[in-house]
């Protein structure tokens, strides 16, 4: 149980940040989709560069991540795996920054901006800085400093989100009352607005690299040639991995762009659209994001424990339980939680419920995927997501031009579903882990069936209060099911274990 409380602890911390970060971004997509300077279309446009920056960001860091965890073991020299580390991601980052320079116009194709090249530009900075970050917040990470980790991760987005604003709000209006001000040379009111957020973002990363500068640099300037093929052999799989993964959850914002019949302008609306209503299933994308910085080493530290499955097993369960309220309470409360877009929006609701399952499934199969991971077989990583990838592939290619992005939810849905299945049937036969899969896919389908089940009293009620009365009384009469149910797990913890006994 300690270490269950252990991985709540780190998990919180790591929310934090991760919360913040989600929820101030959450907090400007109202902004910027109520903002009069940004149409529909520039929401578009930025979502599109915003789907590329992740997947490159993901080459540019290749797995380095989750390779310092599995190799900053009690055996090995820990300094020279941090300055192998550290000296590689320094290395590469310069080279592929470069490299992407000279390649702005292959960028500007892919992701169908050609008319803006700033952004490009703009983006590959971005893309540079953020790299630079990556083995700093992954040693902060290992060493145990959640709250050191939380503090820098907020005080970049703090920054991010104080720039957004000064060149959306304040430079527009400061500029109108004085055109001849020092804003002039800063603040062009011609210019495309989405250049300003992403300007606004490269402050921030900038700003971050500063406040890491202490760990960016390797303590001792010695690179283990050895060393690092041997980490490049299993972090390569975990790039395609990365890479595949990546282009799932993103790349459909591409595709719209390319394979939807029409101007590029009603592109640009279709996935502004879509990237506005994804968000509104912040709440379980910002619980998996939290989850995953703090159980990754938590994972591979258990791994040298006594029986590790049966806490990786455990943990599981917690976690579907928890995401099972969380689609509940995003799905029941929709009515509410649609404010936080422009009405112009919400024409693109209806794929919220798809893209909160899909959510689901890939928190589940993170989960699911520690096997490979600490039995070093990333390989099958990369296989089981290059299986995702292709199903977005094929779903979106023969699908978007007559459904547009209701067909890039369902593809999402469909792509971790099948990732989730596969790694779960391919993992028991080689790293069986006692998950009580009947029990959990049981918990999935009753928040299903509650979820249509109250759409249709919701329908025939017409009442929105009515609706709200209907839509507590069923997520409590959920979680006290769960209780009741997983009886002996929560007795554990203090006042829910009291409560439990109380009343069980």
């Amino acid at each position: 149980m300690s270490s269950i409380k252990q991985l709540a602890g780190q998990t919180l911390w790591y929310g934090i940040s991760s919360i913040a970060a989600r929820f101030i971004n959450y907090l400007l997509t109202p902004y910027l989709t109520y903002s009069t300077l940004i149409t529909t279309a520039n929401y578009g446009q930025m979502s599109t560069v915003y789907a590329a920056i992740p997947l490159f960001n993901v080459i540019f860091t290749y797995g380095m991540e989750t390779t310092y965890f599995r190799f900053m073991r009690k055996d090995v020299d820990r300094e020279s795996v941090n300055n192998t580390a550290s000296i590689s991601l320094l290395i590469s980052s310069v080279v592929l920054s470069i490299l992407l320079w000279l390649n702005q116009a292959w960028l500007a194709k892919i992701t169908t901006l050609s008319e803006l090249p700033l952004l490009i530009q703009l983006s590959i900075i971005i893309i540079g800085l953020d790299a630079l970050t990556t083995i700093p917040f992954v040693r902060l990470r290992y060493e145990g400093k959640p709250r050191l980790f939380a503090t820098l991760k907020i005080v970049g987005i703090l920054i991010n989100i104080a720039f957004t604003v000064f060149f959306l709000s304040y430079c527009p209006h400061a500029i109108k009352i004085n055109p001849s001000s020092w804003i002039a040379y800063i603040y062009k009111p011609g210019l495309n607005p989405i250049t300003y957020v992403l300007l606004a973002n490269v402050f921030a990363s900038f700003c971050t690299l500063l406040l890491l500068s202490k760990w960016v640099m390797p303590k001792k300037w010695s690179f283990n040639i050895a060393l690092w093929m041997t980490m490049m052999a299993y972090s390569l799989p975990m790039l395609v991995a990365g890479l595949g993964g990546m282009i799932n959850e993103t790349f459909d914002r591409l595709m719209l762009g390319w394979w939807l019949p029409g101007t590029h302008e009603f592109a640009d609306e279709q996935r502004g659209i879509y990237s506005a209503c994804y968000k509104l299933s912040i709440l379980i994308t910002l619980f998996i994001q939290a989850f995953r910085m703090g159980a990754e080493p938590f994972f591979f530290k258990q791994a040298e424990a006594e029986n590790p499955q049966r806490v990786y097993a455990r943990v599981t369960k917690f976690f579907v339980i928890t995401i099972a309220i969380m689609f509940l309470v995003v799905t029941l409360f929709l009515p509410i939680w649609k404010h936080f877009i422009d009405p112009k929006y919400w024409e693109g609701l209806k794929v919220v419920p798809i893209l909160l399952v899909a959510n689901m499934s890939l928190g589940i199969y993170y989960n699911l995927s520690i096997w490979y991971k600490v039995t070093n077989r990333t390989i099958v990583g990369a296989w089981i997501t290059l299986i995702g990838t292709s199903i977005t592939f094929i779903v979106n290619y023969f699908f978007i031009p007559k459904y547009s992005y209701v067909a890039s939810a369902w593809a999402t849905f469909l792509c971790y579903f099948s990732m989730m299945v596969i790694s779960f049937l391919w993992g028991q036969k080689e790293y069986y882990v006692p998950y009580a899969w009947k029990k959990l896919s049981a918990y999935i389908i009753i928040v299903l069936l509650l979820f249509y089940l109250h759409h249709f009293i919701s329908s025939l009620l017409a009442n929105t209060y009515l609706s709200f009365l209907a839509a507590v009384i069923f997520i409590l009469a959920f979680i006290l099911f769960v209780l009741k149910i997983e009886k002996k797990e929560f007795v554990r913890f203090p006042f829910i274990g009291a409560a439990i006994n109380k009343y069980f």
